[in-house]
């Protein structure tokens, strides 16, 4: 097959590197996707840390032509088309805009990718399914249950696939652990989840007012949510210590851990959540997320209990964001970084790392804010989303996936602020044993924006 791609580097990363993997990964199906003669049209809305780097991830694993680059920060924009034009070796910058729906009126882009702040992302999914592209979305997918409901709706009226960016589904040594520890029955009858996230990651101190730097149109980055005053950067930190812009550490951690254990159990909703905690050490902050939070997640079977504090130690050091997942033969300790199973007979512990592939894709070495050991697993991510467009089928974290694990930690937000118990059934969109936190399901929106669930 005749191959076509821009530029020395991306010619060595395609042959040599993502043919060979997608191909162990996905079998003969995946040569049509790492070399596709034709590229896929792709665009980006969100230029920040992350949607640069997914950005990075897929074009080392696939064709691409970056059609489209969208922010409302004219600096953070620049930025980004450099890099594109740099590392895919362009003659120019790739089209950048303001606002996404020009872009994708324009461009018409096959694929969206999207790593804007939370409350953006739904009004974004669902204008880019709209216009007919497959979207990959970062999480947590909304900020309320039902614009979760809504991308969910659009997704599939319109046959989109959606991938979300749950990607420990394709981390390299938990899917391993997986197979090797879960599906082989070592730890035996599971009854019993816990989940935490102890990095001192909320904003500590008072934030000062500032002046709104030049070039961000900070109206437009509000959009449907609450006007606050600006405060130091909202891109990367200053936003997600507010819940009007993010669901909290729960929506950013605990979604992931969530996920990741949904997927390694078969489980699918909770039957119910609970949840208690808030600003209870660190009040001289002005962020308004929880800096102690506990939750928990029933199943049929057995619960998920999720712990997450901005303060004080870890009380297992080895795994400060992780799982544990125990059963009568043993436990199943999980992270980003590693997985540990330590059996009840004391015979032989299993473990694996996190794969690198330095070697491999050396220009990770000298990206911005890189995560290594989160890079073999963002790839497989792409490779598994392209590889559902181009069979027709669902992806690893298929919206519906990305949609119950979000839903799941709004609840526990709710539950903490209502002092209750929720019961979510999603064929009726409503909460069954709560009729005041009914209320709660779709969040009001500024002034000249419109809910997409109505």
């Amino acid at each position: 097959m005749n191959t076509i791609y821009t530029g020395n580097s991306r010619r060595s990363f395609l042959r040599n590197s993502a043919s060979a993997l997608a191909v162990s990964m996905l079998g003969p199906y995946a040569l049509d996707i790492t070399q596709r003669s034709k590229p896929w049209r792709v665009a980006l809305i969100g230029t920040g840390w992350y949607g640069k780097s997914d950005l990075m991830r897929m074009s080392q694993v696939a064709n691409i032509e970056v059609v489209g680059l969208c922010d409302v920060d004219e600096n953070q924009l620049s930025e980004a088309a450099q890099l594109v034009k740099d590392r895919l070796g362009l003659s120019k910058k790739p089209p950048c805009y303001a606002d996404y729906n020009r872009m994708l009126q324009q461009q018409s882009p096959e694929i969206v990718l999207i790593g804007s702040p939370d409350h953006w992302h739904a009004l974004q999914a669902i204008d880019s399914i709209k216009a007919g592209a497959h979207v990959y979305l970062q999480k947590p997918i909304s900020l309320d249950i039902l614009e979760g409901e809504a991308i969910l709706a659009a997704a599939r009226k319109h046959n989109r696939v959606v991938q979300i960016g749950t990607q420990r589904r394709s981390t390299p040594h938990l899917v391993s652990g997986k197979k090797r520890i879960i599906d082989a029955g070592l730890l035996g009858n599971i009854s019993h989840v816990e989940m935490c996230c102890y990095y001192h990651m909320r904003l500590n101190k008072p934030h000062q007012l500032g002046e709104i730097p030049k070039g961000l149109d900070y109206n437009q980055w509000v959009g449907p949510a609450t006007y606050l005053p600006y405060e130091m950067s909202p891109h990367r930190s200053w936003w997600r210590a507010k819940m009007e812009y993010s669901n909290g550490i729960m929506g950013d951690m605990c979604v992931h851990m969530y996920d990741t254990v949904r997927w390694m159990l078969d489980l699918g909703w909770p039957t119910e959540v609970s949840s208690n905690g808030g600003i209870l050490v660190q009040k001289e902050s002005t962020a308004t997320t929880p800096d102690t939070q506990h939750a928990i997640f029933k199943h049929d079977t057995l619960d998920c209990i999720w712990q997450h504090r901005s303060w004080g130690a870890a009380p297992d050091p080895d795994y400060p964001w992780g799982f544990f997942i125990y059963g009568d033969k043993g436990t199943l300790k999980g992270s980003v970084n590693n997985y540990l199973f330590e059996p009840h007979d004391q015979s032989k512990k299993i473990s694996e790392k996190a794969l690198f592939e330095k070697e491999k894709y050396p220009e990770d070495l000298t990206e911005k804010g890189m995560e290594l050991h989160v890079a073999s697993a963002t790839r497989r991510h792409f490779i598994d989303f392209l590889d559902a467009i181009d069979r027709k089928k669902l992806p690893v974290a298929d919206i519906e996936q990305g949609h119950i694990s979000t839903a799941s930690c709004l609840l526990a937000n709710m539950s903490m602020d209502l002092e209750a118990p929720l019961q979510y059934y999603h064929a009726s969109k409503t909460i069954t044993n709560n009729i005041e936190a009914n209320m709660h399901l779709k969040r009001n929106y500024r002034e000249g924006w419109i809910h997409p669930w109505s």
